[in-house]
């Protein structure tokens, strides 16, 4: 598919890079907000620009139309599109722990019994894949992240939950996420994690987790669940100690 600008109302473009979901593209879409991030620090022209969102293949750029010249910033946006380096951009590596407990991952049974493994088998699969967050959306927080093999996938669940906890781990076709928040939701849930991906302490980024951050899984019991639940809440756990090991960034 052809790069595509988009406008949306008077007071942002949308550059569209495909249809599908996959690593590509997102890699595309997180090169061109890191082109933009740039360009509003040395280039005049995106002085206006507001808010960047990054989705699963496309980037919007929202910025005050009164204040610059909305035809030139597009062409200079679709110029960034063609002629970027073709180079996956990863952010942060996180490694997060997850309690696979019964109480937690209360769709487990359903999903090894509809792809004929074990549980544990299924635990071992989600732990050695390295999840992708491709955005952030729906909630406050809340991480699609791709990477399920395929053989893996699910449907959402044909009814959906009024009310999933927070923390929780869910799967849903080939993209794993966690609720930040308790609300409604359709996912299967597998699983349940202490670190809050949503926390306002935060001041300059609430939100733990960016688009085109990298997530590896390790389980851990209830008791360390508990534990850890109860360092975070009391901010005796800072992020960075969820950083994989090199990951300096």
């Amino acid at each position: 598919m052809t790069t595509r600008l988009l406008p949306l109302g008077d007071s942002a473009w949308t550059v569209e890079f495909g249809t599908r979901i996959d690593t590509e593209l997102n890699g595309q879409v997180m090169a061109l907000a890191n082109r933009v991030a740039q360009a509003r620090i040395d280039n005049p022209l995106f002085a206006s620009v507001t808010d960047v969102v990054p989705t699963f293949r496309s980037l919007t750029v929202h910025f005050a139309p009164h204040a610059t010249d909305a035809d030139a910033l597009a062409a200079q946006l679709l110029a960034f599109a063609h002629n970027m380096e073709q180079k996956l951009i990863t952010g942060r590596h996180w490694r997060l722990p997850a309690c696979f407990d019964p109480s937690f991952a209360l769709d487990l049974p359903a999903w090894a019994q509809a792809k004929h493994m074990r549980e544990d088998q299924l635990i071992e699969r989600v732990l050695a894949t390295q999840f992708r967050v491709y955005m952030i959306g729906f909630l406050p927080g809340f991480p699609y992240m791709g990477g399920l093999p395929p053989e893996l996938a699910m449907p959402r669940l044909a009814s959906p939950r009024q009310r999933v906890p927070a923390n929780s781990v869910a799967i849903a076709g080939e993209m794993c996420a966690v609720y930040p928040w308790e609300s409604p939701g359709g996912w299967n849930l597998i699983g349940k994690t202490p670190v809050p991906l949503f926390d306002l302490r935060e001041i300059d980024q609430p939100a733990m987790l960016a688009a085109g951050d990298i997530v590896s899984w390790y389980a851990i019991d209830k008791t360390a669940y508990e534990q850890l639940f109860l360092q975070c809440q009391h901010g005796e756990r800072s992020r960075e100690t969820f950083l994989a090991p090199g990951d300096a960034t």
